[in-house]
């Protein structure tokens, strides 16, 4: 179990799984934000268009410059409007073991043609946030591999089907590690979506698994962060199920009913007027320091 000790904007946390007391990487905000800021001035990013290629060019220009490698999973999706390019990126860093932790996001925006949909929470904070998630745990010594992955295609062309119109990007990797044979190395998976609303509130999904939501939303409690993680039990459809259904242990970190309330969801208004770095910075600190429990968890 952790501590009662937080980390807020680079001040380090001591975590203690059983005996050994670990030292929890710190999140940049303020970088995650700059990312953040950079896709949205690209205007919409759905799939197949030329800002979402710009998006992996972004994407992968910051990877690069961490002396990493990405690589991108691509294939090409039957869409309502016909086929669509589609590409996973995926950047690995190498543990003592194969066994993966997953963590994924997605990178494309909702296609509207009745106005233009920036997506700055609903896209744009999944995408900037892994980046950063990269940083923080790049130098980091790791037991498992560490998996993380820029999902293409979460959003539907048209109209939500998550076996149809919809998820095209989990799903194909799903399948891709079926065929290989690889779904047995893959311990969990840690999804994040639109986590930048300035007013985060994040419930817990009841198709997340329960040890999961269990570390995560205690771990916020400890933090202080007891307001944007409610303990307050919701239903997702998103990228995860595709796991779940594989068998894999799964937690998605989302706020899709606060910020439809706030009428920002999928609107003209989500937009970087209604996120904050301040929630990224929440968000970071939960999940790292979670992880070391995470880790415990899966070796027992």
């Amino acid at each position: 179990m952790l501590p009662r000790a937080a980390t807020f904007l680079g001040i380090v946390v001591l975590a203690t799984t059983g005996a050994a007391w670990v030292t929890v990487p710190t999140y940049d905000s303020a970088r995650a934000w700059a990312h953040l800021k950079t896709m949205v001035e690209l205007g919409p990013r759905p799939s197949g268009s030329e800002a979402l290629r710009q998006t992996r060019a972004y994407i992968t220009r910051q990877i690069s410059s961490m002396g990493l490698t990405l690589s991108e999973q691509t294939f090409t999706a039957t869409t309502p409007n016909g086929p669509v390019d589609m590409s996973n990126l995926v950047v690995t860093l190498a543990g003592t073991r194969p066994d993966r932790i997953l963590f994924g996001g997605h990178y494309d925006t909702k296609l509207f043609k009745a106005f233009p949909f920036v997506g700055a929470s609903d896209g744009g904070s999944s995408a900037a946030f892994l980046i950063e998630l990269v940083r923080a745990l790049k130098d980091e010594p790791r037991e498992f591999t560490y998996e993380f992955i820029w999902f293409d295609g979460e959003e539907s062309v048209v109209a939500w089907d998550l076996d149809g119109d919809a998820t095209y990007g989990s799903r194909f990797y799903v399948q891709q590690a079926r065929d290989a044979g690889a779904l047995s190395q893959i311990k969990a998976l840690v999804l994040v979506d639109m986590i930048g609303s300035s007013t985060l509130r994040l419930e817990r999904d009841s198709y997340s698994a329960d040890w999961l939501n269990d570390i995560i939303w205690s771990t916020a409690r400890r933090l202080g962060h007891a307001e944007q993680f409610p303990d307050v039990e919701t239903t997702i459809e998103d990228d995860h199920l595709h796991f779940v259904r594989a068998g894999i242990p799964s937690v998605d970190l989302i706020d899709l009913n606060n910020y439809n309330a706030l009428g920002h969801w999928h609107t003209a208004s989500d937009t970087l007027a209604h996120v904050s770095a301040a929630s990224l910075q929440v968000v970071g600190d939960v999940l790292l320091a979670s992880l070391p429990e995470i880790v415990s968890h899966l070796t027992r």
